[in-house]
């Protein structure tokens, strides 16, 4: 018997994409798990997240994110480093500030990721400003929607400001992190935000095992 067609993608300019992710999971993951993730995440980020440039790259980024996730939640060999996801409303503020400084101090020792319970069409502008005064850059960064296979994935999640929609999974460390929103405030007051969460970060390095 021969084997079923593959459902067709949304967007035919998603099939290359698609073959990469195949070829680097191969042996790992399917055709139709690499497939159906991939037109997930188109749909997540045309729907929900409102992304409207660059479309197509970003739902392979983010379909790359979570077949790693799927990965690490299956057990997969050089997937054993521990995960920090920072979740907040829209993922255009805090915890996009916070993936960025923890992966840059944290020096490999974490995967780091980012997620929004209602992700924005893009990252505030004073916030990717504040990073590039601190030495860091958000050129790669975009909101992204919530995930199961990332919330799955995490040891420690954290939040900031979701509320009721945070994730919750159990046997996850949580921490709930009191910052204020940089949404609409001025550049002083994100800056304020940038060094809070920056000693917020050092406390949670300190905790980790090194």
């Amino acid at each position: 018997m021969s084997a079923s067609p593959l459902p067709a993608l949304p967007d035919e300019r998603l099939a290359a994409g698609a073959a990469r992710l195949a070829a680097h999971h191969q042996g790992h993951f399917s055709v139709e798990t690499v497939q159906q993730l991939l037109t997930d995440s188109y749909q997540l980020l045309a729907e929900h997240a409102r992304v409207h440039t660059h479309l197509v790259l970003l739902a392979e980024r983010l379909t790359a994110e979570r077949l790693d996730a799927l990965a690490h939640v299956q057990g997969a060999p050089g997937k054993a480093l521990a995960r920090v996801l920072f979740v907040c409303g829209h993922n255009a503020g805090r915890s996009q500030m916070a993936a960025a400084l923890l992966t840059a101090r944290a020096g490999g020792r974490v995967a780091v990721s980012s997620a929004g319970t209602e992700p924005a069409a893009e990252i505030e502008p004073y916030v990717a400003q504040v990073l590039i005064e601190a030495g860091l850059s958000l050129s790669d960064a975009y909101p992204k929607p919530l995930t199961s296979e990332v919330v799955e994935a995490a040891d420690i999640v954290v939040t900031m400001g979701c509320g009721d929609a945070c994730p919750v999974v159990p046997g996850r460390q949580y921490l709930d992190w009191p910052v204020a929103d940089p949404e609409g405030a001025p550049i002083d007051a994100v800056r304020n935000i940038r060094d809070d969460i920056d000693a917020h970060i050092t406390e949670l390095l300190d905790s980790l095992p090194r």
